[in-house]
C-alpha cells in the first residue's frame, strides 16, 4: 500500500482476524473487546503486511522499540539469576531465561559469556517492563537458526533497513549469496550479522548494506 504518515494519538484502521501489531502502534482497552481501539504511539509512516495480518510505524529514530515475536540480535550484558540481561538497542535491556533455548533444562543449557552474540526472539515487550528474549520458534520450539551466534561480523544499519532485508523479495542477500558463501542472521532492531569465508567479503558485503540503506 501506499504509506500514510501518522501523529501519536491517531486512530489507524488496523483489523485482521490475526492481527499483529508491531512498533508505533497500541491497541486500547475498552468495551467490548472487539471494539478495542487501535492508535499510534509515535510519528512515522504506517506500514501492513499484504493480508494485513501485521501492522507497523516506520519513524527515522534509530532506538528500537521492542515488538512481541521480533527477530533481533543481541549482545550479552552479563547474568541475571538464571539467565542473561541482553542489550537489543532499546531503552532497557532484555532478559534471556537460561531454559528459553530448544532443549534446555536445569542441568543443561548454554553457558553464554559477556560480549556473546545471540539471536533471538522478543516473547514479551510491554512499555512498563523490561523485554523477555527466547532462542526458539514460537510455534515449533526449535531452534530454526535462533541462539548464539559464533564469529562473525555485525553491521549496524537502519531500522528500515533491516526491516526491508528481511522481505524475501529484497535484492541485496540473495544475489551476494550468489556471488560468495554468505551466513546472514538480520534482527528488527537494527543489526544484521553476516560470516563469510574472506575479510574482503565481509568488507564487500557492509559496503552494499551501507549503500542501499535509504537512511543515513
Amino acid at each position: 500500500m501506499a504509506s500514510t504518515v501518522v501523529l501519536p494519538g491517531e486512530h489507524v484502521p488496523a483489523q485482521h482476524v490475526n492481527l499483529k501489531l508491531g512498533p508505533g502502534l497500541l491497541q486500547l482497552r475498552a468495551q467490548p473487546p472487539n471494539s478495542q481501539p487501535i492508535i499510534s504511539t509515535r510519528a512515522g509512516q504506517l506500514h501492513h503486511s499484504a493480508n494485513n495480518s501485521r501492522w507497523w510505524i516506520e519513524g527515522n529514530g534509530r532506538r528500537y522499540v521492542p515488538a512481541p515475536q521480533e527477530s533481533v540480535i543481541g549482545v550479552v550484558l552479563g547474568r541475571s539469576g538464571e539467565g542473561w540481561r541482553v542489550d537489543i538497542g532499546s531503552a532497557h535491556p532484555a532478559l534471556l531465561d537460561g531454559l528459553a533455548f530448544e532443549s534446555a533444562t536445569k542441568r543443561s543449557k548454554p553457558n553464554l559469556k559477556v560480549g556473546a552474540l545471540v539471536y533471538a526472539r522478543v516473547s514479551l515487550a510491554h512499555k512498563d517492563m523490561e523485554p523477555e528474549l527466547e532462542c526458539f520458534d514460537a510455534q515449533t520450539h526449535k531452534a530454526q537458526g535462533f541462539g548464539e551466534l559464533s564469529g562473525g561480523f555485525i553491521v549496524q544499519c537502519s531500522l528500515r533497513m533491516s526491516r526491508l532485508l528481511l522481505d524475501p523479495k529484497h535484492f541485496l542477500l540473495p544475489l551476494l549469496g550468489s556471488r560468495f558463501p554468505l551466513e546472514a542472521a538480520v534482527g528488527m532492531n537494527g543489526r544484521i550479522w553476516i560470516s563469510t569465508k574472506e575479510v574482503k567479503q565481509t568488507i564487500a558485503v557492509i559496503r552494499c548494506i551501507e549503500a542501499v540503506d535509504p537512511i543515513d
